[in-house]
C-alpha cells in the first residue's frame, strides 16, 4: 500500500477523486469484512469510495458509480457468494474491467469466503445466480431480451477475468 501511496503523491496531478473503490455485495459483507476494509484503508490515508457515501439513489446510480470508478486509482473487488445474484456488482465489475484495459485502473480481487474456482467455473452460488438472471431474461422479448442476454454474457466474463487475477483468498 505505501506503493501506491508514493504513486498517488507523484502523479497529483490526475483527475483522481479517490485512491479506492470498494466494490462489494451489500448484504454479504457490508457490516463486516467491507466496513473493517473501509476504516483501515481509511487509517492508512487512502480516499475511499464505498456506495453508501454520499451517493443518491436515484436514476442516476449508475452514472454516479461510473464516475467513481473512473475517478479512482484503484479498484478493491470483494468478491462473495451473492456477488452475481444482483445485477449491480456485475455491471460494476464490468465498468472497473474496462477502466482497467483502458486507462491502467489497478484492480485487487478479495475472494471472501471462496474459492476464486466458484468464479472461473461459474458454479455453486455462482450458477444460481445466472439460471436466475436468464429466467427473468426468458420473460422478456425482442431488442430488450437481446441486450439482457448480451449483459449477462458481459457479466460472466468479467467474472472468469477477475476470477484469473491475483488476489487474496
Amino acid at each position: 500500500m505505501a506503493a501506491i501511496r508514493s504513486q498517488e503523491a507523484s502523479s497529483s496531478t490526475s483527475p483522481c477523486s479517490y485512491h479506492v473503490f470498494l466494490s462489494f455485495r451489500g448484504e454479504d459483507t457490508r457490516n463486516s469484512f467491507t466496513d473493517h476494509l473501509y476504516t483501515a484503508l481509511g487509517y492508512a490515508g487512502f480516499h475511499t469510495f464505498k456506495d453508501d457515501d454520499g451517493i443518491e439513489r436515484e436514476e442516476k446510480i449508475k452514472s454516479e458509480l461510473q464516475k467513481a470508478i473512473k475517478e479512482s486509482r484503484i479498484s478493491i473487488v470483494v468478491l462473495s457468494k451473492n456477488y452475481a445474484s444482483s445485477s449491480w456488482c456485475p455491471d460494476e465489475l464490468v465498468m472497473i474491467l474496462k477502466c482497467r484495459s483502458t486507462s491502467g485502473h489497478v484492480v485487487l480481487p478479495v475472494f471472501y469466503d471462496m474459492d476464486p474456482s466458484q468464479l472461473r467455473k461459474q458454479m455453486g452460488s455462482f450458477e444460481e445466480a445466472f439460471v436466475r438472471h436468464e429466467r427473468k431474461i426468458e420473460a422478456k422479448s425482442g431488442e430488450r431480451r437481446k441486450e439482457w442476454m448480451s449483459k449477462v454474457e458481459e457479466w460472466r466474463a468479467a467474472l472468469r477475468e477477475v476470477a484469473d487475477l491475483a488476489g487474496m483468498n
